[in-house]
């Protein structure tokens, strides 16, 4: 019998397995595995990986998990074929009671990407618990005058299984007395009763002894017993009577302790003590209702001992029992089905499904964060959740089924404003009013490389010294990134430029992780003042970002270089030779010391001085522009030969000096000039003088031509203006050369052994310049030889005639690239370094000397109109002292002077024969200088003259 039992368990499992195997169901993207209670540890439910689609290879790639909400894990994962196997043994009864469905709920999630999804089981309920009663045994006492048809109620039989495998039936023993009633309740409970169906007799049967069986309805059918003993008893044949048999209350779960819920109440038709009634529960009542209701004896009130809950239990079903005091006592019973009405009591639960992971701050909108689960264990309206987020957050709520939610990006992060999200959930359930539950998760955000170095400056000027030692600091440049980490790490480095063909990166090196600039070598002010390098700062992020800042280095300038005496030329040894006539006056020019200094500033601010002399009362040296001249009228007792020994300081720290030795032979008369060369033979000299003749001859042949043709020109230029205007040509009423486009002067001066030409002027929004040319008419060699124009008057005229003829795009002049003027050109003439320019005239020497000019814009560079003046100027002087002297020499004799004529703004110098010349270092240009004049020598003529202040 036990076996074929056995074999029909078997096969009813199988079945079932069947079913489950053939019938499950995806809902709303769920899985639902239905299997029986009671299965082995190790039991396949379902094959969860192949259901979702999963390749073998993707369970352990993406980590698929499962979770419990129940928090008791009934289930696990088979990580290497994706089944769910049973992880206990099942018991539905322990897990669900009597509820008609017992679904465990699973979670399966899978990450990278993050996936939720929700598996239910369906646990179905065996025939493994039979019918059981409360008691084993049943006292009841009947009365022998019951009459028949009395029915006694007896307490039902349970059954943990459900459905089909509930019970089903009861059965009786048989007997000649009683007979069995089966009654259903409302709620479909089947209650026992036996009824007298034969008049009792005590005197022949005092005990009854019945045995009542519950059968329940599985296959094979279980059954369970229990033994009742009916006692006769005499007297008291009525028993208390309810009023219903089955009473049905509603209360709300939040009743108050003490609360009267109902009051039941029992008839009984005998008299005296017989019909007083006790009410009381049931016998078998359970404890667990007990302790919650309570029924008054006399009154039969029903009342709550201790607060209910809906979400325990939402009904209970017991007994109440009505005695009365009689001999034998009766008993009469009804049934009492207490329902709860639930109320909103309980605040919605958030569930951190998955916990937020660090997201990158250039995630896109809807990546997803984390997985949220909320529940409220009320029901109805009061159950439904409603779950917010906090505003003003970069994230939103994305429902993915049944009060399970996703939380996701909404817009573009960025982790330099906010480096973490604290955001809060809330949830509220949709009652009224609404109870509100809230949890804060934090979201943190990685950084990525999206922010470039940014320098504290753009653009850094840095000053050092020349000569400074190599390695020394030239500067420290910051820059800071606004990432973190390795993105924020940054590397300064040097672009590869050039700086005078040369690469920047040997001048400096910068240390790569602070930014500090270092000299690799000491640095030449007079070689190069100013160069410019490129930081560029990278970060150590993918893709790496930089950024650059420019440094404008300036090198300052340091005393360190001597003056160097540029005239007179001592080439040929370090003594000089010149030569003056025995009647000289006081005042007249000897010669003239011209030195520069290659430094700058104040540093080749150039003093002279008459350091030791053979006769220091005869010659004086003067302090600004090195002109030696006599003190007094030379006398025949002076020596014939005068050696001067001439210091020349700078105004730097420490002082930098050079000398020259200048011998002067006093003579009488007209004799040959006294050569510096004295490798030289007479019939050299012969030869030389020769072709000096020629070019005299040629320059006044030129001359002449270009005076017929400036005539013709004039001519030309007056009839054409005739035709237009009532005058021919505008008068000019002194000697001076206007142009109003040029605002240019020429000032011409014949007077005295020195000839010059002085040119005034600039452009009309632009400061004042004056361009100087000196020409020594003792010049033993002569590259350029001019004939002396007729008078000062018709050179004035003809530079008009080519000033009228020529358009300005005429005039051009080359020259090496014009460089910037430097500051020299605040100071005045006597107090500017460099080649020494004319002196002042001594009536003005006491006002000028030493005066600093204003601090106005800096002079605009000579037009090329201004040069090609001064250039015309300087021939012109040239022609003068030539055409002066003739094929010989004046009487009067002069220095051999070769003054450089410098123009300002540029590099171009007029020298002479470069034979003559000692090579020198290219110094910077001299920059634009006030209007000066050459100093005069005390002779009629230049009385003459008008003076400098009558024109201005």
């Amino acid at each position: 019998m036990r076996t074929q039992i056995q074999r029909r368990i078997l096969l009813w499992r199988a079945l079932w397995l069947l079913c489950f195997a053939v019938l499950w169901s995806d809902t709303e993207a769920q899985l639902r595995y239905t299997i029986p209670e009671e299965l082995k540890e190790g039991s396949v439910v379902g094959n969860v990986a192949k259901d979702l689609g999963l390749d073998l290879s993707e369970i352990s790639n993406r980590k698929l998990r499962i979770a419990s909400e129940s928090g008791k894990q009934y289930f696990s994962l088979n990580l290497r074929n994706g089944e769910l196997l049973v992880n206990e043994v099942i018991d539905r009864e322990t897990l669900c009671g009597q509820s008609a469905s017992c679904v465990l709920p699973v979670q399966v999630i899978i990450e990278d990407p993050l996936q939720f999804f929700r598996v239910e089981v369906d646990i179905q309920d065996i025939n493994d618990n039979s019918p059981s009663f409360l008691s084993d045994t049943k006292n009841i006492d009947v009365s022998e005058t019951t009459l028949t048809g009395a029915k006694f109620h007896l307490e039902p039989a349970q059954d943990a299984d459900v459905g089909s495998n509930s019970l089903r039936t009861y059965a009786l023993n048989k007997n000649e007395y009683f007979v069995l009633h089966v009654k259903n309740d409302n709620d479909g409970t089947k209650v026992p009763e036996i009824v007298l169906q034969k008049a009792l007799d005590r005197e022949k049967q005092s005990i009854h002894h019945l045995i009542l069986t519950g059968i329940d309805g599985g296959d094979p059918a279980r059954s369970g017993t229990t033994q009742i003993t009916v006692k006769v008893l005499d007297a008291n044949d009525n028993a208390p009577a309810f009023e219903q048999d089955l009473y049905g209350i509603k209360v709300t779960e939040n009743s108050a302790p003490g609360t009267v819920i109902q009051t039941v109440k029992a008839i009984d038709l005998d008299d005296g003590v017989n019909s007083k009634i006790e009410y009381s529960l049931g016998s078998l009542t359970p404890d667990a209702i007990k302790q919650l209701f309570s029924i008054d004896s006399d009154t039969g009130e029903l009342t709550i001992s201790k607060s209910l809950d809906y979400e325990i239990s939402s009904t209970y079903k017991f007994d109440i029992r009505a005695r009365d005091k009689g001999a034998p006592v009766m008993e009469g019973h009804c049934r009492v089905q207490v329902n709860v009405l639930d109320v909103n009591d309980n605040a919605p639960e958030i569930i951190i499904t998955s916990s937020p992971k660090p997201v990158p701050e250039d995630a896109p909108a809807g990546t997803m964060v984390a997985l949220i689960n909320v529940k409220d264990s009320d029901s109805g309206v009061n159950g439904n959740v409603t779950l917010a987020i906090s505003p003003g957050t970069p994230f939103k709520l994305k429902p993915t089924f049944s009060n399970h939610y996703a939380l996701v990006t909404d817009s573009q992060l960025d982790r330099e404003k906010f480096p973490m999200y604290n955001i809060e959930l809330k949830a509220s359930d949709s009652a009224s009013p609404p109870l509100v539950s809230s949890k804060v998760i934090t979201v943190n955000i990685l950084d990525v490389n999206d922010n470039p170095p940014v320098f504290s400056e753009r653009v850094y000027s840095v000053y050092i010294k020349e000569n400074s030692a190599p390695g020394s600091i030239l500067a420290s440049v910051t820059a800071s990134d606004l990432d973190t980490g390795d993105n924020a790490k940054l590397v300064y480095s040097v672009l590869d430029t050039n700086t005078q063909d040369v690469p920047v990166s040997s001048y400096v090196y910068i240390n790569s992780d602070n930014g500090s600039i270092f000299c690799m070598h000491s640095f030449d002010y007079e070689k190069m003042k100013i160069f410019r390098l490129i930081v560029l700062a990278k970060d150590h992020g993918y893709p790496p970002m930089s950024s650059n800042a420019t440094v404008h280095v300036f090198i300052l300038d340091q005393n360190d270089n001597a003056p160097v005496v540029i005239y007179p030329s001592t080439s040929m040894g370090s003594v000089t030779h010149q030569r003056m006539t025995r009647s000289a006056k006081a005042g007249h020019l000897v010669t003239k010391v011209t030195a520069v200094d290659a430094d700058s500033g104040h540093n080749a601010w150039l003093f002279y001085r008459l350091a030791e002399a053979t006769d220091s009362s005869l010659f004086s040296v003067n302090l600004h522009t090195g002109e030696v001249r006599t003190k007094r009228t030379v006398s025949e007792h002076d020596d014939s030969s005068q050696r001067l020994l001439i210091e020349i300081k700078d105004n730097g720290e420490p002082i930098q000096s050079s000398t020259i030795t200048v011998d002067i032979l006093i003579e009488e008369g007209v004799h040959e000039p006294v050569s510096d060369y004295s490798m030289k033979t007479t019939e050299n000299n012969n030869k030389k003088n020769g072709k000096i003749t020629l070019y005299l001859i040629i320059s006044l042949g030129t001359v002449s031509l270009l005076s017929v043709l400036t005539l013709f020109t004039l001519i030309v230029k007056c009839v054409r203006s005739s035709i237009g205007s009532s005058s021919c040509c505008v008068r000019r009423t002194d000697s001076e050369y206007k142009n109003p486009n040029r605002n240019l002067q020429i000032q011409l001066n014949t007077d005295g052994p020195i000839k010059y030409v002085e040119v005034l002027g600039g452009d009309m929004m632009s400061q004042s310049q004056s361009f100087g040319s000196y020409l020594s008419p003792m010049s033993e060699f002569s590259d350029l030889t001019l004939i002396k124009p007729s008078s000062t008057t018709n050179f004035t005229d003809t530079l008009n005639v080519l000033d009228a003829s020529l358009p300005d795009s005429a005039w051009t002049f080359e020259s090496q690239q014009q460089k910037p003027p430097n500051a020299d050109w605040r100071f005045p003439p006597n107090q500017r370094p460099g080649p020494s320019g004319a002196g002042v005239r001594p009536d003005e020497a006491g006002a000028t000397a030493g005066v600093i000019a204003g601090t106005g814009p800096w002079p605009n560079p000579p037009t090329e109109a201004e040069q090609l003046q001064a250039l015309m100027a300087a021939a012109n002087e040239a022609s003068e002292a030539t055409a002066t002297l003739g094929p010989r020499y004046n009487p009067q004799y002069g220095p051999d002077y070769r003054q450089n004529v410098y123009i300002p703004g540029s590099t171009a110098t007029l020298t002479a024969n470069p034979q003559q010349q000692v090579p020198q270092q290219a110094l910077p240009p001299p920059q634009a200088l006030p209007p000066v004049e050459a100093p005069k020598a005390q002779t009629p003529a230049s009385k003459k003259k008008p003076t400098k202040k009558d024109k201005k």
